[in-house]
């Protein structure tokens, strides 16, 4: 088996708790591998109106996993952007895409030749995950790159990466 270099690196973000560590394991993978890095938040449209509902309740829809709405995407993709350059990566797209996320995950790897995604799953997975699956194994089934899962250390207690070098 050869070993190759990362020259692109996927993250995608749905603005959870997790989502921050998930993006920082990413970043600091990208800046040491010399990758570019593209970020990708899948959401789901809502009409105007259930978006303002959405944005002025707290938890919003009770869909859990997704991203409900544009100005949610958006905000959670600034948020990765913003960890992401936090740990010197090069961030060459940060992408809101409409739809499913496993897809709009996949044919981002497939689009920018990336070698690695990296994505968070959590262990805690409720009855209709199991029964429908979570993005993260649909993602493991259906993936043709290497593909790096983060999860939380313990429940409330996220590790994020530190600097190597030193």
């Amino acid at each position: 088996m050869s070993m190759t270099d990362y020259s692109v690196v996927v993250v995608g973000t749905d603005g959870s708790s997790l989502a921050e560590p998930t993006v920082a394991r990413a970043a600091w993978l990208a800046k040491h591998e010399d990758a570019d890095l593209v970020i990708v938040c899948a959401y789901s449209r809502l009409s105007l109106r259930a978006e303002a509902r959405n944005i002025a309740t707290l938890g919003g829809d009770p869909r859990g996993g997704e991203v409900l709405g544009r100005a949610a995407a958006n905000e959670a993709l600034t948020r990765a952007v913003s960890v992401a350059s936090g740990y010197g990566a090069t961030v060459t797209a940060a992408l809101m895409i409409e739809g499913d996320p496993a897809e709009a995950l996949i044919d981002t790897v497939r689009k920018y030749g990336a070698g690695l995604l990296v994505l968070g799953a959590r262990s805690d997975v409720s009855f209709a995950e199991r029964l429908l699956g979570t993005v993260a194994r649909e993602i493991v089934d259906r993936a043709f790159c290497d593909i790096l899962i983060v999860r939380p250390n313990k429940p409330g207690e996220i590790a994020v990466p530190e600097d190597a070098e030193g």
